[in-house]
Formats: C-alpha cells, sequence, structure tokens
C-alpha cells in the first residue's frame, strides 16, 4: 500500500503571525476599541484636568490607573491585528505620545505641558485621514484603508 500524502496546513512562521497579509478581524474589536476609548479619554481628561489644581499622583491613582489599563488594552488590540500597525502614522502617534508621557512622569514638576502635548498628538493621531494613518514609515507608502 503506497501512504497517501495528507494535506497538512502551511506552518506559520513567528513573522506571518506578528505581521500577517492582511489586518486580522476580531467581531468584538470595534465595540471593545469604542468603550476602551470612551474610559481612556475621560480618565485622562480627569488627569490632565486635575494637575493645574494641585491633584498629586496619590489623589489621581484612579483615573491614572484607568488611563494607563485603558491605553495598554487599545494597544493590545491593535497590535494583535498586526503588528505593522506600530509603524504606521498611528502607530507612531501612539508612540510618540507615550514618549511624551514619560517625560512627563521624569519631570513631574513640568507634567502639565508633556501631558497637554501629548494629548494633542493623540487626538492629531485619531483623527487624521487614513491615507496618513495607514502610511507606512518602513515600505514608504500607505498600507491600509480605513474599513
Amino acid at each position: 500500500m503506497d501512504p497517501t500524502p495528507v494535506d497538512r496546513p502551511a506552518r506559520r512562521t513567528l513573522r506571518g503571525q506578528l505581521f500577517p497579509e492582511s489586518p486580522r478581524h476580531f467581531r468584538w474589536a470595534r465595540h471593545t476599541q469604542v468603550v476602551l476609548r470612551s474610559l481612556h479619554i475621560a480618565a485622562m481628561a480627569l488627569v490632565v484636568g486635575g494637575i493645574p489644581f494641585g491633584a498629586d499622583s496619590h489623589t489621581l491613582r484612579g483615573p491614572i490607573l484607568i488611563t494607563l489599563t485603558s491605553g495598554v488594552l487599545l494597544l493590545a488590540v491593535d497590535v494583535a491585528k498586526d503588528l505593522a500597525t506600530l509603524s504606521q502614522g498611528s502607530g507612531v502617534a501612539v508612540l510618540l505620545k507615550l514618549g511624551l508621557l514619560g517625560v512627563g512622569v521624569l519631570q513631574p514638576t513640568a507634567r502639565l505641558p508633556w501631558y497637554l502635548a501629548a494629548t494633542l498628538v493623540a487626538s492629531v493621531g485619531s483623527h487624521m485621514p487614513g491615507s496618513w494613518r495607514h502610511f507606512s514609515f518602513i515600505t514608504w507608502k500607505v498600507v491600509r484603508r480605513p474599513d
């Protein structure tokens, strides 16, 4: 008897998993992102709004934790779809925002201007046209169009 070859699915490489040919689609992602983004904006508003009134990090602990948690989860959803997001306009805006926030953490006496700058970058990043959001700084072209 001749053994017949069994069709096996193509082996998935780590590169293929991290950078799929087209972004993964999760049915729950859009609704989850809307809820997380709303929480993120409200909590960040409390943090940025509390600073001029003298609120310290202990007083702002709750809003800071909500901001951090919702931000990490938002980033996780985007990266789960396609890690290449971080090399596109929207991902670069997120990384720049994180850098500005980091400087604000390192300079607590001057954190308000840094947090405001991060808020402005986040606003532009969220509202820029799709051709900017999906512009790849690696391939130097638009790689993804909005859904």
